[in-house]
Parts: C-alpha cells; structure tokens; sequence
C-alpha cells in the first residue's frame, strides 16, 4: 500500500522551469484563479535562504535567517508582522520545506484561501529535497522553447559567459536553459505521480485547454475567463523583456528566434542545445553541421553550472554562493534570476 498523499485541493502547487520560460506568467494565472494565496514573489527558500544559512536545522540558523529575511522585500510582500511567524520558525521549523509551509499557510490564513502556490524557477534543482520534507507538493514544469529563452535571458545579462569562449551571451543562456531543463526533468522522473509538463507554447495558444487540463491535475477549477477577469501580475501586463506592452497587438511571445537571431547565431545556439530541442519536439532550423567548438563550449558550460550547485547544495561552501545583499534588496526588477543563473 503506497504512503504517497493523495492529490487534493489543498496541496501545494510548485511551479518550476528555467528562467524565462514562464513560470511567472503561470503562478499568477493560478492566483488569477482564486482561493491561492497571494504573494507577489518568489520565495527562493531552497535554492538561496537553505543554503545560505545551514539548511535552516538549527535554531541558530533559523534565528539568523530569520533577522535578515524580516528587512527584506520577500517579508514586507507577505502581508505579515513578524509576530506571526518568530516563535513558530524557531521553534518547529528543522528544514526549508518546514520554512516555507509555515510561511505560506499563515498568508493563506491571513487571507482565509484554502492553499498555495510558489514559482521559483530554480526549484528544479532542488525536487528532492522539496518532497521530501513537503511530501504532497505538486510539481508543474513548465518548457519553452529554449532559442526564445536564450533570447529573452541575452539582455538582461542573466548568463555570464565563461573565459576563452566564443559563444557568447546567447550560448551561454542556452547551454544553461539546456542543462536545468535537463536537470529538472531528470529529477522529476522519481516523481512522476505528482508531476505535470507544460508547453508555454500551448499556453499561450490555447490557455484554455491548457489551465483546464492543469486544473484537472492539481484539482482546482482553473476557468480562463475568470482568470482574464481578475488578471493579476503578468497575466495583466506580459513580463516581456523585449519591452512590449499587452496593449500592443504586436505583442508575442512565440518563435522570437525565428526574426531576430542572425544565421551564425542560429548555428551556434543549436550546435549547443540541439539534441535538448529535438528530444521535446521543437525542430531545428539550422542545416549547418554541429560545431566542434561549440560542443566544447556546451561541456564547459556543463561543468561550470552542474559544479557550483554541487558546491552550493553539498558542502560548506554553499553559503558563499549566495550574495547575503540579495535578501534585503530583493529579487525584484530584470536581474531577478541572475543569482540562480550564476550560482547554479
């Protein structure tokens, strides 16, 4: 007999991706539908705050955390006094997922809604240590396809690109976009049961069909018009870091790459992530034989983000990763990734 909790309509949602796929368009699409809590960020517990400060096991830990994340926007989003979750934090929280559920089932509370939802991107690298210690999360990837994402990663300066490298910008995002991808769906393998894929490409073509069979999967009535009817965050005002408003019919999202990478781009971007695009169905336009130079460049890449977050999440020095000033200041604004890129 399984011990795995039965999907209901109270569990927690995680929507996970890579950066620029989505992912908040989708969570506010679900605050849009109602009865979720409200919390107009991401709450970076297991990719930044857990590593940051001892896996939040000790008091110790959780009281340092605790005084630094209280003058931070993450709080001041929440709606809550610091009363509200002190004694609780330090007193029965062991672990990030502990953190986290207390912290959102007391704005749910605040806010008298039945459950929660949390978006940030990175937590594809951390599924493990989600179910573990929240074992009726939910998980929701979201794909898009990944020459769009490089695209819209390139100007905000979101990849670093790695010395002796010819690529660039757009190389660097893709090789990241390729591995996290890669990373997620191998993680979310184990937990098939509780895991639902989404193509932006569909949700943006027919949102409809698309949040129906979510809802179905997360066991809450996900009606498009009432979404576009309260249209909170994204779902208002496209986060768009090509500049477009939603009042521009111009406006979309879809196979950017197509008019605005140069040949040569095209032909490196996918001598780096081609065989990702082809696995997910996405067909590549490029005839050019796959680059030597750029296979390297990808393996480089590889190395570099898979290293750090093996450093960051297994050892001692993964707090080092984690840039303290983050967490007063915010993620807010177009560098809001840049950390889980650079450190991941």
């Amino acid at each position: 007999m399984s011990s795995r909790p039965s999907r209901n309509n109270a569990c927690p949602v995680f929507i996970m991706g890579s950066p620029r796929s989505g992912t908040t368009l989708l969570y506010h699409m679900l605050l849009s539908a109602g009865d979720f809590a409200v919390y107009h960020t991401e709450a970076h517990v297991f990719n930044m705050l857990s590593p940051r400060f001892g896996g939040l096991r000790r008091r110790s830990d959780r009281d340092e955390m605790l005084k630094l994340w209280f003058r931070s926007e993450y709080f001041r989003r929440s709606g809550l006094q610091e009363g509200d979750l002190r004694d609780q934090v330090l007193n029965t929280c062991h672990n990030a997922g502990d953190f986290l559920r207390t912290l959102m089932d007391t704005i749910s509370a605040k806010q008298g809604v039945r459950r929660w939802a949390e978006c940030t991107p990175e937590n594809l690298l951390y599924v493990n240590e989600i179910k573990k210690t929240i074992p009726d999360a939910l998980l929701v990837h979201i794909i898009r396809d990944g020459r769009d994402v490089a695209l819209s990663m390139r100007p905000q300066g979101w990849a670093r690109t790695l010395p002796m490298t010819r690529g660039g910008a757009l190389v660097a995002a893709g090789a990241y976009w390729e591995w996290i991808v890669e990373e997620g769906r191998k993680n979310l393998q184990r937990y098939a049961d509780d895991t639902i894929e989404i193509r932006f490409e569909n949700l943006i073509e027919n949102p409809t069909r698309e949040l129906a069979r979510l809802g179905s999967f997360i066991c809450h009535d996900l009606d498009y018009a009432r979404i576009q009817a309260s249209a909170l965050g994204s779902v208002a005002k496209p986060n768009s870091s090509f500049g477009l408003q939603p009042h521009n019919r111009s406006f979309n999202p879809l196979n950017r790459w197509k008019s605005v990478c140069t040949r040569d781009e095209l032909a490196a971007l996918e001598s780096v992530i081609g065989g990702l695009l082809g696995e997910l169905g996405y067909e590549r336009a490029s005839t050019r034989s796959p680059e030597p130079r750029m296979r390297l460049e990808r393996r480089l890449y590889r190395m570099n983000y898979g290293g750090k977050t093996w450093l960051k999440g297994r050892t001692p020095l993964g707090k080092y990763f984690t840039d303290v000033s983050l967490l007063v200041n915010g993620f807010e604004g177009p560098k809001q990734h840049s950390v889980g890129t650079r450190a991941a």
